[in-house]
C-alpha cells in the first residue's frame, strides 16, 4: 500500500536525485520536498540540470548556476545549471583545436557529434558532478537535492574508457554519440567518485518520479533497471498526480484507468518502497502552491482566456494534409503524448477521404493491430526495435574489430546503448518504409530528432571525404534526407499535452528539426480536459489551468494546432474517427 509522500516522515540521506521521464512532475516534486525540509530548519542546496528546467519560473527568481538564496525560504539555495548551454562551451573545447587542421566536413561531423542529448547530459554530469565532491558543499548544507539525475547510459559511459579520439577518424557508421567524453581525463578522479557517491546507499537515495500510467511506468521501470545494473540499488518510487476522489464520469473513468495501471505495475517497481502525491488542480509555481503541493488541493481556477474563438479539431489537419497532397507524414513528441493514436487517426481519415495509405510505428505489431486493422483499407508494419538495434550493433562492432582494442571495444559497446543510436538503427528501417511514397501516402509513428538527421547527412559528408565507406549509409537513408527536407512532400505533425514540460520539449524537437532544415507546420494538443466540461472539482480546476498552454502552443504554431479530448477508454478501429471532430 502507497503511502501519501511526506519527507518529514522518511529517512533521507544526503544527497536526494529525482529523476523521471518529462512531465511527470519531478522538478514540483523535487522543489516541494526542499520547502518541506527547509521549513523545518533544514539547510538545503536545490540543484537542477534539467534542460527543461522552469526553476525560474516555480521560485519567481532570477538563479544562477552559484546559488541564489531564496526570499520567504531563508534556508534554502537553489542553482539553476543551464546544461545545453554548458554543451556548447563544452562542444567548442573539444572541436576548437582542430579548426583549420582538418577539413570543413570533418569539423562539422565531429560537431553533430557532440550536439546530442546525450552530450547535454554528459555536460550537465561535469556541472553537478562539483556539488557531489564539493566537502564545503557538505559541510554547509544538511541536504543537497538534484532535479534531474543521470541515466545509467551515461554513468556507464564514464566508468568506460575514452575511446574517441581514435574511433572519430575510423567511424564510418554515422550513428554515434560517441565524443562526449572527449577531454575531460582532468576530470576522471572526480566523475569517479561521483559515480561512487551515488552508487553508495548510506549518503545518496534516487527518486524514481512516475505517473500512474503505462508510458510513464513502463519508462521507470527501464531506468530503474538501467541504474541498478550499475549498482545504483538505493530507490524509491513516487506516483505523482493520482486522483483520490471521483463524482462524474470523467473523474470514474480516470480514477479506474490510474489504478488498472497501477495494479498491473511490474513487479520490480511494486518492490519498491512506494509514496503518492495525489492529483493538484493547479501548476505548481510560487511558494504557496509549492508548500500546498504535498499537504492540499489548494483549489484555484485560471483566469487567462483562451485566445482562440472555436477549439479546432484534427480533422482540419487531416483536410489540409489531404489538400496539399502530402506523401510522407510523422508524428514526433515525447513517449505518453498520444502519437501513435494520433498517427492512427490521421491514417484513418486520410483512407476515408480516398488515399491508398500505409502506417508504420515502433510499437509492438499487436498494438498497432488492436488500435486498427487492415480491414479499413490501410496496410500496416512494424518495426521492431530491438532488432533494428541488434543488426545495426553487430555491423558496427565488426568494423571497430578491425582496428580497436578490447577495452576500446567496450565503450563503443556502451555508445551503442545510447538513445542516438537506437534512433539511428530504426530511422535505417523507417528509410525503407519511406520509399514505398512513391505509390502511397506513408504515415509513420515516432519521426527522428533534427540531431539524428543532421548526424547522418555530417557523416555523409565525411564519408565521401576520406573514401573508405561505399555502401555505409543506406541508399533508402540517402534518398530520405532530401524526402524530409522537402515540405511539398513532407509534413511532420509535433504532439504534445497542455502542459509545461511536454510543451517545452516539444519546442526543443521543433527548433531540432528546424535546424536540420525540416519543416513543421501543424501541432496537436492531445488528451485535453479543457474540453469534456467535467464537473469534478480538481479536474474542473485544473482544466482551467491548460488555457495558458494551449495559448501558448496557438502562438508557436501560428494558429496551425488541434485540440483532442481526453478519452477514458482506448480509442481504436471506427471510433479513432471520434477524434477528428
Amino acid at each position: 500500500m502507497a503511502k501519501d509522500f511526506n519527507p518529514n516522515e522518511i529517512k533521507l540521506t544526503k544527497y536526494l536525485f529525482f529523476t523521471g521521464k518529462g512531465g511527470v512532475g519531478k522538478t514540483s516534486a523535487a522543489c516541494a520536498t526542499a520547502i518541506t525540509l527547509a521549513d523545518q530548519g533544514k539547510k538545503i542546496m536545490l540543484v537542477s540540470t534539467d534542460p527543461a528546467s522552469n526553476l525560474q519560473d516555480v521560485f519567481n527568481t532570477k538563479l544562477t548556476n552559484k546559488g541564489i538564496t531564496i526570499e520567504g525560504v531563508p534556508n534554502l539555495v537553489v542553482a539553476n545549471f543551464e546544461p545545453e548551454e554548458a554543451a556548447r562551451e563544452y562542444k567548442e573545447s573539444v572541436v576548437a583545436p582542430y579548426r583549420g587542421k582538418l577539413p570543413d566536413v570533418v569539423i562539422k561531423n565531429m560537431e553533430e557529434q557532440l550536439s546530442g542529448s546525450c552530450t547535454v547530459e554528459i555536460a550537465a554530469f561535469n556541472e553537478f558532478s562539483t556539488f557531489i565532491t564539493d566537502e564545503k558543499v557538505q559541510r554547509e548544507f544538511d541536504y543537497i537535492i538534484f532535479d534531474t539525475a543521470p541515466t545509467g547510459h551515461t554513468l556507464r559511459m564514464l566508468q568506460l574508457p575514452s575511446a574517441w579520439s581514435n574511433f572519430i577518424s575510423e567511424s564510418t557508421h554515422g550513428a554515434s554519440c560517441l565524443g562526449q567524453l572527449a577531454g575531460l581525463e582532468a576530470k576522471k578522479e572526480i566523475y569517479k567518485n561521483a559515480v561512487t557517491t551515488l552508487a553508495n546507499k548510506e549518503l545518496t537515495t534516487l527518486i524514481l518520479v512516475t505517473r500512474p500510467e503505462p508510458a510513464p511506468l513502463k519508462e521507470t521501470e527501464r531506468a530503474s533497471k538501467e541504474l541498478r545494473d550499475i549498482g545504483v540499488n538505493n530507490q524509491v518510487l513516487i506516483i505523482n498526480g493520482v486522483l483520490k476522489n471521483f463524482d462524474d464520469s470523467l473523474s470514474s473513468d480516470i480514477f479506474s484507468k490510474q489504478q488498472k495501471s497501477l495494479k498491473d505495475m511490474s513487479r520490480s517497481l511494486s518492490d519498491l518502497e512506494i509514496y503518492e502525491i495525489p492529483l493538484r488542480p493547479y501548476n505548481v509555481t510560487g511558494l504557496e502552491n509549492l508548500r500546498a503541493l504535498l499537504t492540499t488541493n489548494n483549489i484555484k481556477y485560471n483566469e487567462e482566456k483562451l485566445n482562440i474563438k472555436e477549439i479546432p479539431k484534427l480533422k482540419i489537419i487531416v483536410d489540409d494534409i489531404y489538400a496539399s497532397n502530402k506523401k510522407v507524414i510523422f508524428t514526433m513528441g515525447k513517449g505518453g503524448v498520444g502519437k501513435t493514436t494520433i498517427a492512427a487517426t490521421i491514417a484513418l481519415g486520410l483512407a476515408k477521404k480516398g488515399k491508398k495509405v500505409h502506417l508504420t510505428t515502433t510499437d509492438p505489431a499487436a498494438h498497432l493491430k488492436f488500435v486498427l486493422d487492415e480491414s479499413f483499407g490501410i496496410t500496416l508494419s512494424n518495426i521492431d526495435e530491438k532488432k533494428e538495434l541488434k543488426k545495426y550493433q553487430e555491423e558496427v562492432l565488426s568494423k571497430a574489430r578491425e582496428t580497436m582494442s578490447e577495452e576500446d571495444l567496450e565503450y563503443v559497446e556502451e555508445d551503442l546503448r545510447s538513445p542516438c543510436t537506437q534512433e539511428i538503427a530504426v530511422f535505417r528501417a523507417f528509410a525503407e518504409i519511406v520509399e514505398r511514397s512513391e505509390n502511397e501516402v506513408v504515415v509513420i509513428d515516432t519521426a527522428p530528432t533534427g540531431h539524428t538527421l543532421l548526424l547522418l547527412e555530417s557523416t555523409q559528408s565525411y564519408n565521401k571525404e576520406i573514401q573508405r565507406s561505399q555502401g555505409d549509409i543506406p541508399e533508402a537513408v540517402m534518398k530520405l534526407l532530401p524526402t524530409l527536407k522537402n515540405a511539398v512532400e513532407t509534413e511532420v505533425i509535433i504532439v504534445t499535452l497542455a502542459e509545461t514540460t511536454p510543451v517545452y520539449e516539444a519546442m526543443r524537437l521543433e527548433s531540432d528539426l528546424r535546424r536540420a532544415g525540416i519543416n513543421s507546420k501543424w501541432w496537436v494538443i492531445n488528451s485535453s480536459l479543457y474540453t469534456t466540461n467535467t464537473t469534478n472539482e480538481i479536474l474542473k480546476a485544473k482544466a482551467s489551468n491548460e488555457v495558458v498552454w494551449i495559448n501558448k502552443v496557438n502562438e508557436i504554431s501560428k494558429g496551425n494546432l488541434a485540440v483532442v479530448e481526453w478519452k477514458p477508454e482506448e480509442v481504436k478501429g471506427e471510433k479513432l474517427l471520434d477524434l477528428l471532430n
